[in-house]
């Protein structure tokens, strides 16, 4: 109930590299990937999200060449609220779950938090 998890499309077997996770609203992901990194549990935020936030759109910002569709509510959570792990498939069971334990008390920490 503290994140957003990925599902795979119907019929598909993805061979995940990464996993995201998306924080729900009251969860910082700062304080959660803050606290897996002080562990040892590499996370990365997602290079998507609403792109026209990025520097790299500031040419954009001076044209035309582009439209909005809608207000980008989803892509600014993405933006704001997504991070991954690695989880390449050379990773043992042990590594697995100890990331997952990881996860699981960064969350429960961000309970104590609120």
């Amino acid at each position: 109930d503290k994140l957003i998890l990925p599902e795979p499309c119907p019929r598909s077997h993805p061979s995940w590299f990464g996993y995201l996770m998306t924080c729900r609203e009251g969860v910082s992901r700062n304080r959660v990937t803050q606290f897996l990194e002080e562990r040892g549990v590499q996370t990365r935020t997602l290079f998507a999200g609403n792109i026209l936030k990025h520097p790299c759109a500031d040419e954009l910002h001076a044209s035309s060449r582009y439209r909005i569709a809608g207000n980008l509510s989803n892509t600014d959570r993405v933006l704001n609220q997504a991070f991954w792990v690695g989880v390449y498939p050379g990773l043992s069971e042990a590594q697995i779950s100890r990331i997952a334990d990881t996860i699981i008390k960064a969350l429960e920490r961000e309970e104590t938090e609120e």
